[in-house]
């Protein structure tokens, strides 16, 4: 190994070994205090509940972890959004578990917490595997009502969903592990099956302490909507359980019993490894994201075998399409070149850039999976479409039209990893968020923004510049270095992938060598939901 690979990787695995730093300051939700006090109370965490809830000694993505990072300082701040969001395996069914995290505002939903609560039930639709919830919340964290109430995609959303949910046969249980008032109630009730755990769970519209002033009623909250109560007076729910892991235990009873799903039928044979060992991506992937790289390196790392067939190889080279498999799982991969290459005139290519060719052979190889009902990975590392007469003068604004109308209409299941940049339309043409990817995940380096940092600040100072001197301000070269580092700091933190997943961006931000396994549950997933939509690229310009 030479030491520009050593350099890479001493550069990536610290990276890495920050993420796994903050995750564990977020695995602790509301703090330490927080939890032995739910410990002294008979319950477990919202991530003990997952943990005893899942099959043992298997695989599972969490989805948001990172979710309100560095957000709502002036409120205490929401570990997590206060809620943990997993999917996995239970009775040796695919499933994604939502669960209130108690330990943070008493579970409270934050504007953060109905995003990534929508998010769960948004991936539980588009794959239609069953979802749980494990729920113990205070309801809406009313300080920030107005930002969590009213609108389309606020709380009221998450009861249509499970309406919604039911309607499409997509299974729904929840238990009752704690607090459950107002209109969360109705999320527990509109699932197809309610646990309650006895003396910690409670379920109803208004509290005492809200009857009493309502309509001066004196009751108790237990007598009020607890576990008795609701299994044995209203009906309310379907089973009462001493302690959360006899609920959980019961849960994981109903999840055996379920009968089998339709599949959609994608490819898949025996898994097998890259034979080109995954951790030397460390080393591969340059210590800073304006190098140059070869990513066939990449993908020979992630695919099985390290065997990659590539289509137009010589055609549109700084995209690189093909077919491979993952964990089994046939793929057809569109991925950012990030060397400089030649092109079929003789031109050369900057790395991360689309040009003209690249968008027209990618926009082919994307219907050429959707005939033949392969799953798409789009591996990110772009700085966005060329500029200048020559590519305006060909077409470049048709050729990348095409491009992301064949991507957006793709009926078979995409799935995003931002590996490095991931800027301006680049970031639309290879299946960033706005187009939804069934999952997207980021590693420790991707970068997302309308552009890199350095460029943004430069056209923001000059922008400022022009303003001070309009105003008869003299800039001087200090004067205007200072602003650029200004602009250029605020601009740099933006675009960090912990900016994009506290803001749920992306899904997860991920060590690389974890990459495999993302794809492979996420077609395993999307497996339970047959393609019943034609593909269909619409008007497109050929």
């Amino acid at each position: 190994m030479n030491i520009e690979f050593n350099r890479n990787e001493d550069t990536n695995r610290m990276l890495v070994s920050a993420m796994e730093r903050k995750l564990a300051k977020i695995y602790l939700g509301g703090g330490q205090k927080r939890i032995d006090k739910m410990h002294k109370e008979g319950k477990m965490t919202a991530r003990e509940r997952i943990a005893f809830l899942i099959d043992k000694d298997t695989e599972t993505i969490e989805i948001g972890a990172f979710a309100g990072d560095d957000m709502y300082a002036e409120h205490g701040g929401c570990p997590g959004g206060g809620v943990v969001i997993v999917m996995g395996y239970v009775s040796k069914r695919l499933c994604l578990i939502v669960a209130n995290d108690a330990t943070v505002k008493a579970g409270a939903w934050f504007p953060i917490t109905g995003k990534k609560n929508l998010r769960a039930q948004e991936i539980a639709m588009e794959n239609k595997i069953p979802i749980i919830y494990l729920v113990d919340s205070a309801g809406v964290y009313l300080p920030m009502q107005d930002e969590i109430f009213p609108d389309k995609e606020h709380f009221g959303r998450i009861f249509r969903n499970n309406a919604i949910m039911s309607s499409m046969g997509i299974i729904q249980i929840a238990a009752i592990m704690g607090s459950c008032v107002a209109g969360g109630a109705y999320l527990p009730i509109m699932s197809d099956e309610a646990l309650i755990v006895d003396k910690t769970g409670s379920i109803f519209l208004a509290g005492s302490y809200l009857v009493k002033a309502a309509i001066g009623e004196s009751i108790d909250n237990e007598t009020l909507g607890g576990a008795t109560t609701h299994c044995e007076i209203s009906g309310v729910t379907d089973y009462k359980c001493e302690n959360d892991a006899a609920c959980l235990t019961r849960i994981r009873n109903i999840m055996d019993k379920i009968g089998k799903f339709n599949e959609a039928g994608f490819n898949r044979e025996k898994p097998a490894l890259p034979t080109m060992d995954s951790k030397e991506i460390f080393g591969i992937l340059p210590d800073t994201r304006d190098k140059q790289y070869d990513m066939h390196e990449i993908i020979y790392r992630l695919v099985d075998c390290s065997d990659f067939e590539e289509y137009k190889p010589a055609y549109g080279q700084s995209i690189i399409c093909g077919l491979a498999r993952i964990d089994g799982w046939a793929v057809g991969i569109v991925a950012n070149q990030r060397k400089v290459v030649k092109s079929k005139k003789g031109e050369m290519q900057f790395g991360g850039v689309i040009y003209s060719d690249s968008a027209d052979k990618a926009a082919r190889f994307i219907m050429n999976c959707n005939q033949k009902k392969i799953p798409l990975v789009f591996l990110q590392d772009v700085t966005g479409f060329m500029v200048g007469s020559r590519s305006e003068h060909g077409g470049i604004i048709k050729d990348g039209a095409k491009l992301v109308n064949a991507m957006s209409n793709s009926v078979v299941p995409k799935f995003t990893v931002v590996i490095g940049n991931s800027y301006g339309a680049g970031n639309y043409a290879m299946c960033g968020k706005a187009y939804d990817p069934r999952l997207i995940v980021g590693w420790p380096t991707a970068q997302i923004a309308v552009m890199g940092g350095a460029q943004a600040a430069k056209v923001l100072v000059q922008i400022e510049v022009a303003n001070l001197k309009s105003k008869g301000e003299e800039i001087t070269p200090e004067k205007e270095a200072e602003l650029f580092n200004k602009i250029k700091d605020r601009y740099d933190k933006q675009t960090s992938p912990y900016y994009a997943a506290s803001r749920l961006w992306i899904d997860a931000i991920i060590n690389p060598v974890d990459t495999r396994k993302v794809i492979s549950m996420g077609i395993e997933a999307a497996n339970h939901a047959p393609i019943e939509k034609r593909y269909n690229v619409g008007v497109i310009q050929t």
